[in-house]
């Protein structure tokens, strides 16, 4: 009777234990299924980078190719951020709404469609109205991210999404270096449909993804966030903790105006201008790149000649010359992303940022001077390593500091403030630049100055923060732990 009473007071204290999702990632730790995951998320990433680094070459190409004046040629790459701004909501909505899988799937299927598509392209017409739904296909690959980090532990957060940031520096690498292989022989054409094999593996292999158990838990679907929990633990060679995992209920999720709550406006429109100045200043001055390669005299550049051809049917193509000098500056995402490791989880998210953009604005002074091209190069290189560096640390911290509730559509307008910035930036690095190459520099130098002074500003550092599940666990001091809390509004159940 003794041991029986015993047994049962067991079972009482076993039933009456609880655990969060937080708690099971945290015993599971980083392993096996970690790996896996990196690898074909970071497929995704690999496909973003190629379709972003392809606007730097088919520009020049079609310039030649089709005879396009300049305006025609900056909104070739316009019309993509044009689609990205559109859907990135869109898709941030779709995954808050149906799941994390099921948005980052859909997207990618979307723009392996459209970019073996617009290989096809005959005129220039259907050319910008396919690259413009490619465009809102790509939007939805910063959801890759969303439900990256929703499979982490805390300590292992930074690290991990810096190192799948790797992916991206891989993608436009390895895009150069198709181009400089293609492009001589084969033309632009087949450039694109090669450039698709990436999607095209992953979403061969996107079936084994499983939805973010954060996501199940959010829509109270426990039994299944169960079975993902515990498929990872057992692929990693780890226990759960005992207990029942709890489940929050929310009926609403996905709202735009959430975003604008009072614990959240400050932060929302500062990253927003944050997102906008990082893809403003990162792919302007990987348009640049081309644009004064191509310049050939880069003194008189400087001094005030325009770079604009002396005859309007004169071109210069893109040499193996500028394909190497290309190669060079995109491997400076490598050192950008080694230096931001060592920094993001030893100063802190907020400050890595604001040093990266500072860093970016130093580089760009020496460009008002009359250098040669070996120097131009190093700088290009050094500033490319620091604005690469900042824009992977703002996907570090802006999943860290929203809740699960609207964490991809934070993730998806974020993205769309930065797919503003891309749109608006050929403009200047393309067009202005033939008007003043010094008031094009002035510009980028600013902006990025003025996006350091936003991070520093940012009102949380989420260095060592859990994830939130609830915009409710930061008004009652969830923002340092991983402790959930009732409200009227949320409901904490666990099956019997």
């Amino acid at each position: 009777n003794i041991e029986t009473a015993f047994v049962a007071v067991d079972r009482c204290v076993l039933l009456t234990e609880t655990f969060t999702v937080d708690d099971a990632l945290e015993a599971i730790g980083f392993g096996k299924f970690q790996w896996k995951i990196s690898f074909l998320t970071g497929l995704s990433w690999v496909a973003d980078a190629m379709e972003m680094m392809i606007l730097s070459i088919l520009g020049p190409q079609l310039h030649c190719e089709w005879r396009l004046p300049s305006y025609k040629v900056a909104l070739i790459t316009s019309v993509v951020f044009v689609g990205m701004g559109i859907s990135s909501p869109i898709w941030g909505n779709v995954a808050d709404k149906y799941g994390r899988k099921v948005g980052l799937k859909v997207s990618m299927c979307w723009t392996l469609y459209y970019g073996l598509l617009s290989a096809f392209a005959p005129v220039y017409g259907w050319l910008l109205f396919l690259r413009g739904l490619v465009g809102f296909g790509i939007g939805g690959a910063p959801q890759s991210v969303t439900l990256y980090s929703e499979f982490l532990p805390v300590k292992s957060r930074g690290v991990c999404i810096m190192l799948i940031a790797a992916f991206w520096a891989i993608g436009a690498v390895f895009e150069v270096l198709l181009a400089l292989m293609v492009m001589p022989d084969l033309g632009w054409r087949w450039l694109l449909g090669f450039s698709t094999v990436p999607l095209a593996i992953f979403v061969c292999f996107c079936f084994w993804l499983p939805e973010s158990p954060r996501f199940d838990v959010l829509s109270g679907r426990r039994e299944k966030a169960m079975a993902t929990l515990t498929r990872i633990a057992k692929e990693n060679g780890k226990t759960l903790p005992q207990g029942r995992l709890i489940t929050y209920n929310q009926n609403e999720r996905g709202r735009i105006k959430d975003l604008f709550a009072p614990q959240y406006w400050k932060t929302t429109l500062l990253l927003w201008f944050i997102w906008f100045s990082n893809a403003f200043s990162y792919y302007g001055i990987v348009l640049l790149t081309t644009e004064l390669f191509q310049a050939g005299d880069l003194c008189a550049m400087t001094q005030g000649a325009k770079i604009e051809p002396d005859c309007s049917l004169e071109c210069r193509y893109l040499t193996s010359a500028d394909y190497k000098d290309l190669l060079w500056t995109t491997l400076a995402e490598f050192p950008g992303l080694l230096v931001v490791l060592l920094l993001v989880d030893y100063i802190g998210r907020k400050k890595s940022m604001a040093l990266c953009f500072v860093m970016f604005s130093l580089c760009i002074l020496p460009l008002y001077a009359c250098i040669g091209r070996i120097a131009l190069t190093i700088f290009i290189f050094i500033a490319r390593a620091f604005i690469s560096g900042g824009y992977q640390v703002v996907f570090v911290y802006t999943p860290e500091v929203f809740p699960t509730e609207n964490r991809a559509l934070a993730m998806g307008t974020s993205s769309a403030m930065a797919r503003l910035g891309a749109l608006i930036t050929p403009f200047v690095a393309q067009v202005l630049l033939r008007t003043s190459v010094y008031l094009t520099l002035s510009v980028y130098c600013s902006c990025s100055l003025l996006a350091g002074v936003a991070s520093w500003l940012l009102p949380f550092e989420t260095l060592g923060r859990n994830l939130q599940e609830s915009s409710l666990d930061q008004e009652a001091g969830g923002q340092t732990t991983s402790t959930p809390r009732q409200s009227d509004n949320t409901t904490r159940s666990a099956d019997q």
